[in-house]
């Protein structure tokens, strides 16, 4: 019985620190990539009075870093598996940040068009590959913790975005350079920086830790060997991972991501347009006022993550996220334009915390041998509504002059999705088998973001 409570002990431990060591750099890691995919919408205005790029350019330029995104995700996975998460991380790092410096010398519209497209290769592969790092070092039970934190990390990055782009574009004509090269410049050499450090600060495996003990390290390999164990049993030992790929179940979470994209994308281009029609908003106090739904985001992802960890199905959480976004935008698509901010609030509650509960599911449902693809093509097809959500909201403004009826096709979209949950298959967390051990690191974990 001591052996059993040593161990627990022990496994609480370590997810402990990997909590207080790994976490932040992967926090740190994803803000740089959300600085580095928004940066262009701030340089839009700027990039057409200097470099002569339209809107229409603009928008196709846009798109070709989802479409690249969406065609090297698997590929990049795949190499992931070969390599280990460590060293294609930080090749992740190193060449989107590359990519993003040389935006700074564009000068024609081919030159943004093949950069864009490089961009959404290099970036390929990122978010997949720290979720299934989280899958190979967390236990099943604080994984959703731990996804919740990361993903938090994207509103955090969307809310200082502006405030960091206006200070860069400031230095307009500081050393002769424009202040959009600023902007790209300082953004990619930080991202180079930060993915060299990163090669220094992770490690591959659970043995090469040395922040951990010896008994932390068995404790912790232990328990990802039982999940994986648990997995090979449920399959019987047989996993086709491409026949895994076609199946039914892993399309229909490709379209329930698709829709949580569609919403988280379309706010990220669009809402300021939309705060916009506040009267009497300028610029700057709509880029403050844009970044009150991120941060509303950020608490309800939190506590989203505390009540996923303790609940054996993740699914009907889900639900209730995905109607929350779907009643919000709604809302804000009928209400006037200061409540429409207040809708919209509670509608990026509802999609930012449906993203990181959408993730539990895959991620204690399928098999590890197919882990890490099923989570590319479901990320890669899904990242896809970040091209049909602008380019769509676009079609629809020059159309009808307005957005309210993307407003409403969103609302449709996130009810869809909820009703798509109820087909999903879903392993619900073991019990009593792994409850102490999960008591026992929520205990040990800290419960700050």
């Amino acid at each position: 019985m001591k052996s059993v409570d040593k161990a627990v002990l022990d496994l609480a431990s370590a997810t402990r620190k990997f909590f207080k060591r790994v976490l932040p750099v992967m926090l740190v890691m994803l803000v740089c990539n959300q600085l580095n995919r928004s940066n262009i919408g701030y340089a839009q205005d700027h990039l057409q009075a200097d470099v002569g790029i339209g809107a229409a350019a603009y928008g196709f330029g846009a798109g070709l870093f989802f479409i690249a995104y969406a065609i090297f995700e698997l590929p990049s996975n795949v190499m992931m598996e070969k390599y280990g998460a460590k060293v294609w991380l930080t090749r992740i790092m190193v060449s989107w940040g590359m990519v993003s410096f040389l935006m700074a010398f564009v000068q024609n519209e081919t030159m943004f068009y093949v950069l864009r497209f490089l961009l959404g290769a290099a970036e390929a592969g990122f978010f997949p590959a720290v979720i299934f790092y989280f899958a190979r070092w967390v236990p099943a039970g604080q994984r959703g913790k731990a996804t919740a934190v990361f993903i938090a990390g994207s509103s955090v990055a969307a809310a200082i975005s502006g405030p960091i782009a206006g200070l860069l574009l400031s230095l307009n004509g500081s050393l002769g350079l424009r202040g959009w090269q600023w902007l790209f410049g300082f953004e990619g050499i930080l991202s180079v920086l930060v993915g060299i450090t990163v090669f220094f600060l992770l490690d591959a495996k659970i043995a090469d830790a040395r922040w951990l003990s010896p008994a932390e390290k068995d404790a912790l390999s232990r328990a990802i060997d039982a999940e994986d164990a648990e997995h090979t049993k449920s399959e019987n030992g047989k996993v086709n991972r491409w026949k895994m790929l076609l199946n039914p179940q892993i399309l229909l979470l490709c379209g329930i991501y698709f829709a949580i994209q569609l919403s988280i994308y379309a706010n990220t281009f669009w809402l300021p347009g939309i705060v916009k029609r506040i009267p009497g908003t300028t610029d700057l106090s709509a880029g403050f006022l844009s970044s009150i739904p991120w941060i509303c985001a950020v608490f309800a992802m939190y506590f989203a993550a505390k009540m996923q960890d303790k609940a054996r199905s993740k699914k009907p959480l889900l639900v209730v996220a995905l109607l929350v976004a779907a009643a919000g935008t709604y809302a804000a698509a009928v209400a006037s334009p200061v409540l429409a901010l207040v809708f919209l609030a509670i509608a990026a509650m509802g999609f930012k915390s449906a993203s990181p509960l959408f993730w539990t599911i895959p991620q204690s449902g399928l098999h590890p041998v197919v882990l890490a693809p099923a989570i590319a093509i479901i990320n890669s097809l899904g990242n896809l509504g970040g091209f049909v959500a602008p380019f769509g909201f676009g079609i629809i403004k020059e159309q009808t002059g307005s957005v309210i009826p993307g407003l409403f096709a969103l609302a449709a979209a996130s009810a869809v999705a909820a009703g798509l949950v109820y087909f999903l298959r879903e392993r619900r967390t073991a019990e009593p088998a792994g409850k102490a051990a999960d008591e026992a690191v929520e205990a040990a974990v800290p419960s700050r973001a």
